[in-house]
């Protein structure tokens, strides 16, 4: 005995949704970036770095001389500098390939601070000790 043939189809049609790209990077992705350094593939070579992967593990893509490069401090990996900047857009904060956070760990303390202060809690919460103190 098998499944009604209407089991099969869905009572509503199936939309796929392209890949959506946020239209403003969150503003721990913008901090991020500025911690991760940019480098051009031929000079990663010169970083001391040996056994460099052939292609980039987001997009499978080779890397080609004159193309921007990520390199993670934290697991060394190393993404076009847009593949991972997309990641990053979605709100990651780890490495796609081991899930390494981003920032290194001496670093945590003043990021974790500057993402306070970007957020405008800062502000807020300034506000309402002010009040409270009175």
């Amino acid at each position: 005995m098998g499944f009604p043939v209407d089991f099969l189809e869905p009572e509503a049609p199936f939309i796929e949704h392209p890949t959506r790209i946020p239209e403003y990077p969150p503003v721990s992705a913008i901090l991020i970036r500025e911690l991760l350094p940019v480098v051009k593939f031929e000079d990663l070579d010169v970083a001391g770095s040996r056994d460099l992967p052939e292609s980039c593990a987001v997009c499978l893509y080779e890397f080609e001389v004159g193309e921007e490069i990520r390199w993670l401090a934290n697991c060394k990996h190393i993404f076009h500098r847009s593949c991972l900047d997309r990641w990053m857009d979605h709100d990651q904060k780890t490495c796609p390939l081991c899930r390494t956070p981003f920032v290194p760990h001496d670093m945590q303390d003043e990021f974790n601070q500057r993402l306070w202060a970007a957020s405008g809690a800062t502000e807020f919460y300034g506000e309402y000790t002010s009040i409270s103190g009175l």
